[in-house]
């Protein structure tokens, strides 16, 4: 776009923009002649994806704001409508951040001014307690307003459907469609006319309640809360964000007192005290780190700001450690499904469900106790649609844990998305439970490798920023789909998956139609000795990751198997550099 159009585009925001505080951004911009910036703001429109919204704080039609709240919600809310001709209602929650509470109030006026019942927090709640309280208030729809782990300068939104889950096809393809045809209009009232007319309605301890019911309800050993959890030392930080809200009442009432991060355990959405608010990075959990090594605590909890994601710190011989996702999702399917079993309560078609860059060895644990795995592609609006397609078909198969690498976990069908607060009490009872039996955490995760195989994941993201970033995202993508290499980190290819086209490739040039998951911008290469690499764009953020995994056989000595696998995870690494660089 030209200087000129860039500007034409930014004026006819200022007109439309009702709030003085983004509007008068732009307005200094076009005094100032900003155009640099003006550029990033208006080259493009924030674009509602298959999952909502999301994108740096301020004014302009490439940031989070409220006119692009409103348009957003316009062409929400010209679905539901569609879809639900009468009787349609909606929740919305929101999180610590910057604005989160102006957007959820502009989100539920303009569904309100559209005849739809709107149910609102008036404070910040998890993301889990809003795909729950979907499904306890049988609504129509859900939103809530947060950018989960991103950090400060961003804000977003997610949408959700009846089931609680995320939209999925064809609901998200419809709601993108009216999106894109409101051209930036909505209609919108006061919150006076909305609260006098019964559309807007505060909600509060009505959900609350029922929600951390349900999660002290998912207990399997409540004599392990009774007799042991008074003992366990457990140091939580909910790094600034919503988690503080549930958590520690949950754990109160099964009898374990938290000791919280006091610095951390303010809500503010300029977490001043990390540079980004995801228990993933190390640095987000040094607070919680030393204080738990100050109390000698036995166990560290880490939620991110809208409380779907868990990470959690142990104690060793070394001294803390943080688990990723992978361990700690492989420990907590193994106390479930062997709890599950001892007490004769597994149901006759059991079912695990993880992504597709998600560690093979919980489909290990998973087949030990004779339970069936599922993969599905990243993004737990898929493990949602697998627990629907269980609940519609005759197959008789029973959900009972989901889990994603990026630190996602799902205990039962109550929630239809991550939930760190169900997670977080079956990881403190999975840990009271080995602490009964004579272990730590660490050695029941060593006992696990040394049964099954060691394994060793890493993560690598790279970002691309700008307008000419999209454009190297994209040309590498499909630089790399159409010439794979032959070999990574010194291993050899035995065959490379495109989930754009689900076809795989050989080494030999012969490709075949092998993959029934959706279409996804995804690609896989499966090496020798049974290593993966996946790379894959984000669908929030402006980055690619790349993941790779290696293991080794079981029945070696752990010391042994950890530097052989550790030797091919350093090589992939070295070469995914280079790739990147």
């Amino acid at each position: 776009m030209t200087t000129e159009e860039i500007r034409q585009k930014a004026t006819l925001y200022v007109e439309k923009e009702t709030n003085p505080i983004f509007r008068t951004e732009v307005e200094n911009l076009l005094k100032t002649q900003g155009d640099a910036e003006l550029s990033d703001r208006f080259y493009t429109s924030l674009s509602f994806g298959t999952g909502g919204l999301r994108g740096v704080i301020g004014g302009g039609t490439n940031r989070m704001n409220p006119y692009m709240v409103r348009s957003a919600t316009q062409g929400l809310a010209n679905y539901v409508n569609s879809a639900v001709p009468s009787g349609a209602s909606a929740v919305i929650a929101h999180d610590c951040r910057r604005y989160s509470d102006l957007f959820a109030l502009e989100a539920a006026l303009v569904l309100c001014a559209n005849g739809i019942k709107t149910y609102l927090f008036p404070e910040l709640r998890p993301t889990p307690v809003l795909s729950f309280a979907v499904r306890h208030l049988k609504a129509t729809t859900g939103i809530v307003v947060t950018a989960s782990h991103n950090p400060a300068e961003y804000n977003g939104y997610k949408v959700y459907w009846n089931d609680g889950a995320q939209v999925l096809p064809p609901h998200d393809e419809g709601i993108i469609a009216e999106v894109q045809k409101t051209q930036g209009f909505s209609r919108t009232m006061t919150k006076e006319d909305a609260l006098a007319k019964g559309l807007l309605v505060y909600i509060k301890d009505e959900i609350d309640i029922p929600y951390q019911t349900m999660v002290k309800a998912q207990a399997l050993r409540k004599e392990l809360f009774q007799n042991e959890g008074k003992n366990l030392k457990v140091v939580y930080t909910p790094l600034h964000g919503t988690g503080g809200t549930e958590l520690p009442v949950i754990m109160k009432d099964l009898g374990v007192n938290l000791t919280l991060v006091p610095e951390q355990a303010i809500y503010d959405g300029n977490f001043p005290t990390v540079a980004s608010p995801n228990p993933e990075e190390k640095s987000a959990m040094d607070l919680g780190l030393a204080l738990s090594a100050k109390i000698n605590a036995d166990l560290l909890l880490g939620t991110d700001p809208d409380a779907d994601r868990l990470g959690i710190g142990v104690p060793s011989a070394q001294g803390w450690v943080l688990l990723n996702g992978n361990q700690l999702g492989a420990l907590l399917a193994d106390y479930l499904f062997m709890t599950l079993k001892e007490q004769g309560k597994m149901p006759a078609h059991p079912v695990f469900i993880n992504s597709i860059v998600t560690t093979e060895l919980h489909h290990l644990i998973a087949a030990k106790y004779g339970v069936k795995s599922y993969k599905v592609l990243t993004g737990f609006k898929y493990v949602g649609e697998k627990i629907r397609e269980f609940e519609t078909s005759k197959s008789g198969e029973t959900y009972l844990f989901g889990t994603e690498e990026s630190y996602g976990f799902l205990v039962g069908t109550s929630v239809r998305d991550k939930d760190a607060m169900s997670a977080a009490a079956l990881t403190i009872e999975m840990a009271l439970y080995h602490r009964s039996q004579g272990r730590t955490v660490l050695q029941a995760l060593n006992a696990l490798y040394e049964e099954l195989g060691y394994f060793q994941e890493i993560q690598i993201s790279k970002t691309f920023k700008g307008q000419t970033g999209l454009e190297k995202m994209k040309s590498f993508m499909t630089s790399l789909g159409q010439q794979p290499p032959q070999s990574i980190g010194g291993l050899k290819l035995a065959k490379m998956i495109n989930f754009n086209d689900g076809t795989s490739r050989f080494p030999d040039g012969t490709k075949k139609k092998t993959e029934t998951l959706a279409s996804s911008n995804v690609l896989q290469f499966f090496l020798e000795e049974g290593s993966l690499v996946t790379v894959r764009p984000s669908g929030t953020e402006p980055k690619i990751k790349f993941y790779a995994s290696c293991r080794a056989q079981a029945g070696q000595k752990l010391a042994d198997a950890e530097k052989i696998v550790s030797a091919k995870v350093a090589a992939i690494r070295a070469e995914l550099d280079k790739w990147i660089d």
